[in-house]
């Protein structure tokens, strides 16, 4: 199977193809069409000629389209969700209970926050003059995307159901095409904003282009992500939560948590916890341990491992072994202990949470409402969970990041707010 290019309503495959790999079985699932500048560019006059048209829909017609997509995605629920786990070996739950339902909840969120979006009408200064101020469509909007959450992702900036023909282009290309084809749609004159989820590295080269261009852009990228375990916490639910928010998806989720900082006096009695509690989501099974996205991604992980081990650390829930390339994509959920880093206060576990430089997600655990908000307070960072696990993402709630994770909002009011831009206009009465 080819998956084909989609501009101006009409599937395309073009001469040249790049092979997508199934981490499962190290072979070929489907080719995908290598697209050209000239077709990245090709698909921005598209969405250029649909924009004027669309932009004047009334917003009852949108939100009927995202109605209308949700339902078909929530038809096609399983189908998609068995697409997400060939093409990149996630395990069923995180497929068809996590990222296609969540996908459907933010479409019908979208819907109905749609007919609210207004202007307003402010008093001005003179006498004689009166003012209103215009909430307009931005333009044609760039989406570039990640493979680890494609529903939701695709679902920010590109709906589509009903749409009319041109307003959704699809464009994918080979690793070695990328470059060009990017900045060709970045540079077109017709695109007005780029929205980008992806690894900071390859954030910072499309912010260089996008201000080259002077186009704003909303970026969503990694994080390094904290949980706190104070002294006072329910250590088996933060064992649950940590072990849960660490290997979700396989631990291939921008909010996954990284680093766990427990106080000192409850340390052994987290470890006990943490132990049990991975225990219990572990079938025992070893064809049901996580798969990740490569083998190349699968080598980095050993070697962090490898090199964390030199260093001192040790195994605390896992094998730590090198388990090579007999075992494909499949990897055993490892947490180490004794890493280079030791706190014995609140404050210090704040400060070690916001060293990295990134800032996108952290989860506190404490009996103490009060504390929990007071370091949420200090920690830098676009999400902070009290008593639950840093993996959170849903409709009502502002999706994004600070520092090195990236800027702008997700969902909610704010989410809108990115794709449409502010006009004021004054007369004379």
């Amino acid at each position: 199977m080819i998956v084909p290019l989609l501009i101006a309503g009409k599937e395309e495959t073009g001469p040249a193809t790049f092979d997508v790999v199934s981490p499962y079985t190290g072979e070929t699932c489907w080719t995908a069409t290598d697209a050209t500048t000239e077709d990245a560019v090709r698909a921005a006059d598209a969405a250029a000629a649909a924009f004027p048209a669309w932009s004047q829909t009334k917003p009852i017609g949108r939100r009927d389209i995202l109605l209308k997509a949700a339902d078909i995605l929530e038809s096609r629920l399983e189908e998609n969700a068995s697409h997400m786990r060939t093409e990149m070996g996630v395990d069923v739950g995180s497929s068809q209970f996590f990222v296609v339902p969540l996908s459907i909840r933010m479409l019908r969120d979208l819907a109905g926050r749609i007919t609210s979006i207004c202007g307003s009408v402010p008093v001005v200064e003179q006498e004689g003059q009166s003012a209103v101020i215009y909430k307009e469509p931005i333009g044609v909007v760039l989406g570039i995307v990640p493979w680890n959450a494609p529903y939701v992702f695709g679902i920010r900036p590109l709906p589509d159901a009903g749409l009319p023909a041109e307003c959704l282009n699809i464009v994918s290309c080979s690793v070695k095409a990328a470059p060009a084809v990017v900045n060709a749609m970045i540079e077109h004159p017709a695109v007005r904003k780029i929205n980008f989820t992806g690894s900071t590295a390859v954030g910072r080269k499309v912010a260089e282009v996008c201000g080259r261009s002077l186009k704003p852009c909303l970026m969503e990228l990694g994080g390094k992500n904290s949980a706190i375990v104070c002294a006072d916490a329910d250590l088996e639910l933060a064992a649950s939560s940590v072990v849960a928010g660490s290997f979700l998806n396989s631990g291939q989720i921008c909010m996954s948590t990284d680093r766990i900082m427990v106080h000192d006096t409850v340390a052994e009695k987290f470890k006990q916890a943490l132990q049990k509690a991975a225990a219990q989501s572990s079938k025992g099974d070893s064809s049901e341990r996580p798969a990740i996205v490569s083998t190349a991604s699968k080598a980095r992980a050993q070697s962090t491992i490898a090199s964390a081990l030199a260093s001192g650390a040790r195994v605390l829930v896992g094998s730590g072994a090198d388990e090579g390339k007999d075992a494909g994509v499949r990897i055993t959920p490892t947490i180490l202990d004794n890493v280079d880093q030791h706190t014995d206060s609140d404050n210090a576990a704040v400060a070690l949470a916001n060293q990295g430089g990134y800032g996108l997600s952290a989860a506190i655990f404490t009996e103490d409402l009060r504390k929990g908000f007071a370091l949420a307070k200090q920690i830098e960072s676009g999400a902070v969970h009290i008593n639950s696990m840093t993996v959170h993402d849903e409709p009502v709630l502002p999706h994004g990041g600070v520092k090195n994770s990236g800027w702008g909002r997700f969902n909610t009011s704010m989410g809108l707010d990115e794709f449409l831009v502010t006009k004021t206009v004054t007369w004379k009465d």
